[in-house]
């Protein structure tokens, strides 16, 4: 049978079911469209919001590491000035124990006895160390008598010990300002030894100076060898 044409109330029917169907594909196209951009939306918001955080997590972690470093820095500044005034307290304790020492002995030159008995042994000991056959003896001034006296003794022990006789010339030419002791000198005067009561206070001094440093203030921390 063959077909009519439309009347106007069918096209109309018709186009308006064909309005509808567009009006559909547009609205589930629009949602497609909403929801695909609300997905990207949250992806970009995430990236955004993760780089933000990262970047303010980077920018913690910096400030927090300068902090660290300043705060190292100044307790090893307070440290090593904490040191250091431990290091000038204890250097003025030695000092102050060295001058002890020199008034006491300067005070031995004054116990004649004891004078005569040191200034005998450090002769000998420096006639010993020279073997030679004349010898200059340097003293101070004011104890040429005294040295008169410990130069006869030491003679006689030297003579005793090495079987050697020694010609023995006094200079007095040794200052005033040393504590006491005398300096030897041999024949030519090219070997000197110095044997007056400072030097051997200074040498006593260089030697013990880690053993007393040891005794009064304990172990070093700081040393890793030990001769």
């Amino acid at each position: 049978m063959a077909s009519r044409p439309l009347n106007d109330d069918e096209v109309l029917s018709e186009m308006n079911k064909m309005v509808a169907f567009i009006k559909q594909e547009a609205l589930e196209k629009a949602r497609e469209i909403k929801v695909k951009a609300d997905e990207e939306f949250a992806i970009d918001k995430a990236k955004l919001v993760k780089q933000e955080q990262q970047a303010i997590d980077a920018q913690f972690e910096k400030k927090r590491k300068g902090t660290e470093t300043a705060q190292k820095i100044q307790q090893s500044t307070l440290t090593n000035k904490s040191r250091l005034r431990l290091l000038h307290r204890r250097e003025e304790h030695l000092q102050d124990l060295f001058t002890s020492a020199r008034a006491q002995i300067a005070r031995l030159a004054d116990d004649e006895a004891r004078y005569v008995q040191f200034l005998e042994g450090v002769i000998v000991q420096g006639l010993l160390q020279l073997l030679e056959r004349s010898v200059t003896v340097y003293t101070r001034a004011k104890d040429v008598a005294i040295t008169t006296r410990a130069i006869d003794g030491a003679k006689e022990t030297y003579y005793e010990i090495s079987g050697r006789e020694v010609e023995v010339e006094l200079d007095t030419s040794l200052s005033d300002e040393l504590a006491g002791g005398v300096k030897l000198a041999s024949g030519s005067r090219r070997i000197t030894l110095d044997n007056t009561l400072d030097e051997r206070l200074r040498l006593l001094e260089d030697r013990m100076l880690p053993e007393i440093r040891h005794d009064l203030f304990g172990p070093n921390e700081n040393r890793k060898f030990f001769t």
